[in-house]
C-alpha cells in the first residue's frame, strides 16, 4: 500500500476517459479541498488511457502521463491507484484489472458485468496479492449499495436482496403506464433521450439488472454467485394492455431483481413483476433504481437514487477512492476468503420457485372457451383469484382479452398450465405471464 501521510497524493490511474471517467477527473478537481479534507490526503490524477488523444472530453489533461494502452497504466511507477472505467466483462478492462491486483495495485471500478462474470478469480487475486478491489459503483450509479450491503449490514444476516436495478426500463415501464404508449414508441423516445443505448438489448433484455443482481446477492450472503444460474426476463413482451390491467388490479409493472436465502438455497432472477401500488417501490419511477434488502434483525430497509449517469457514478468512484486513501478497504464479498468465500453459488431452477401470477390472454369470444382454461388450471394444481375479461377491441373482432391472476402456487404447475393453455385452439396469440410480488 501507499504512504498515508496527509501530505502524500494517492496517485490515480484512470482508464476510460467516456461519460464516467471525464465526469470523475471533474468531481475530482471541483471538490478536491472537500476530498482532501475526508480522505486525509489528496487525491490527484496523474495518467490517464483512451483510444482517442485528439478527443475534447471537456476536462484539461494537460500534464498528465497519457498511455496509448491502457494496460501500461499498470505499469506506471507513478500511479498508485488504477481506476478502470472502461467496461465490458472481457479483453482490455479485465487484463487491466487482474494486472493490476497481481502488480499489488488498489483497483476501483465501475464495470458490473466484469464482477458478475468474474468475481470469484478477480477475490482470489485480491486476497493474494494483497490488492484491494472496489466496485461501489457498479451497482445503482450514486446509491450506496455496495456499503449498505456489505458494510452498514454486516452485522446482520440478509434473506433478501434486489430491487429496481435498471434505469432504463424503469423509465420506459413508467412512461407506458402514465401514456399508454407501446413499448417500442418508450423505447424509441428513450433512445432520443439518452436514457437507452442505440443497442438497448443489455437494458431492455435484463442483463445490466442481472449483473448487478449477481453482484448483490454475493456481497448479501457473502458468496459470489454463478452468473449463468441466475434466471434472466427482459421486458420486451410487456404491453400497454398490461400496464392497463395491472392498474386495474391494483398493481404497477416494474422489472425487478431479486434474490432470496432460503432453507432450499439461493432464488435469484431478473423478471418483471406486478407490485401493489400502495408498496414503496411502486413509488420509484423514471430512471431512479432502489435498493431493498431484509435481514433478520434489521427487517426491510430501502434506498433509493439515480442509478446511473457521470455525477452521481462519479461520485461512487470517487467515495471507493476515499476509502482506499484513508485505508478502509474489505475483502470483495464482505467475508474472508478462509470462510468460504471461494464458495460459488448457484441459483434453484425458477421452476423449483413459488408465487402468484397474473396472465394475459388473447381468446375466441366464443362459449366453452373459459372453462377449457380454467380445466387446465385446475388440472396444474392451479386455483385462480381473479379474473378480467374486457369487450371485443371491435364489434368485428374475433377475440378478446382475458386476463386471470392466481393464488401462490408453484412455479412449475405455472409454466406447465401456460404451455397447455397456449397449445389451446382458442388461445390466438402467445401467452403473457408476468409474476406478483406482494411488495
Amino acid at each position: 500500500m501507499t504512504s498515508t501521510s496527509p501530505t502524500t497524493p494517492l496517485r490515480l490511474g484512470i482508464a476510460g476517459l467516456g461519460t464516467v471517467g471525464a465526469g470523475t477527473i471533474r468531481l475530482l478537481r471541483a471538490n478536491a479541498d472537500l476530498i482532501r479534507a475526508r480522505a486525509g490526503r489528496p487525491l490527484e490524477v496523474v495518467a490517464v488511457s483512451a483510444r482517442d488523444r485528439n478527443r475534447d472530453r471537456g476536462v484539461d489533461l494537460s500534464g498528465l502521463n497519457w498511455h496509448d494502452r491502457a494496460e501500461d497504466l499498470v505499469n506506471d511507477p507513478d500511479v498508485d491507484v488504477v481506476v478502470e472505467l472502461i467496461g465490458g466483462s472481457e479483453g482490455t478492462a479485465r487484463t487491466v484489472v487482474e494486472n493490476a491486483l497481481k502488480a499489488g495495485k488498489p483497483v476501483v471500478t465501475a464495470n458490473k458485468a466484469l464482477l458478475a462474470l468474474h468475481g470469484p478469480s478477480l477475490a482470489r487475486l485480491s486476497a493474494a496479492h494483497n490488492a484491494p478491489l472496489l466496485f461501489e459503483a457498479a451497482v445503482a450509479g450514486g446509491i450506496p449499495a455496495i456499503k449498505t450491503v456489505r458494510e452498514g449490514l454486516a452485522a446482520d444476516r440478509l434473506t433478501r436482496v434486489g430491487g429496481i436495478l435498471n434505469g432504463t426500463c424503469n423509465y420506459i415501464l413508467t412512461v407506458m403506464r402514465e401514456t399508454g404508449q407501446a413499448f417500442a414508441s418508450v423505447l424509441k423516445d428513450a433512445q432520443e433521450l439518452g436514457y437507452a443505448e442505440a443497442d438497448p438489448s443489455t437494458d431492455i433484455d435484463g442483463l445490466d439488472a442481472a449483473h448487478k443482481l449477481t453482484i448483490l446477492a454475493g456481497l448479501a450472503f457473502g458468496r459470489p454467485v454463478d452468473f449463468s444460474s441466475v434466471h434472466v426476463e427482459g421486458i420486451r413482451h410487456v404491453d400497454a394492455a398490461d400496464q392497463n390491467f395491472a392498474r386495474a388490479l391494483g398493481y404497477s409493472i416494474k422489472l425487478l431483481g431479486l434474490a432470496r436465502m432460503t432453507e432450499n438455497g439461493l432464488h435469484a432472477r431478473v423478471t418483471p413483476c406486478l407490485v401493489p401500488q400502495q408498496s414503496p417501490l411502486a413509488q420509484v419511477n423514471g430512471v431512479f433504481n432502489a435498493v431493498v434488502a431484509e435481514g433478520e434483525f434489521v427487517g426491510r430497509i430501502m434506498i433509493e437514487g439515480r442509478g446511473a449517469g457521470a455525477g452521481p457514478t462519479a461520485s461512487a468512484v470517487t467515495a471507493d477512492l476515499i476509502d482506499i486513501a484513508r485505508g478502509q478497504t474489505m475483502p470483495v464479498w464482505g467475508v474472508q476468503a478462509d470462510d468460504g468465500a471461494d464458495t460459488v453459488l448457484r441459483a434453484q431452477p425458477i421452476t423449483s420457485g413459488q408465487g402468484a401470477f397474473y396472465l394475459r390472454l388473447r381468446v375466441e369470444d366464443r362459449p366453452g372457451v373459459i372453462a377449457d382454461i380454467t380445466a387446465v388450471l385446475r388440472d396444474c394444481g392451479v386455483s385462480l383469484r381473479s379474473m378480467l375479461q374486457h369487450p371485443a377491441e371491435s364489434e368485428t373482432a374475433p377475440h378478446v382479452p382475458l386476463v386471470l391472476v392466481t393464488h401462490q402456487t408453484s412455479e412449475a404447475a405455472m409454466q406447465d398450465a401456460l404451455k397447455r393453455i397456449g397449445a389451446l385452439s382458442a388461445v390466438t396469440d402467445t401467452p403473457v405471464m408476468i409474476r406478483i410480488e406482494a411488495a
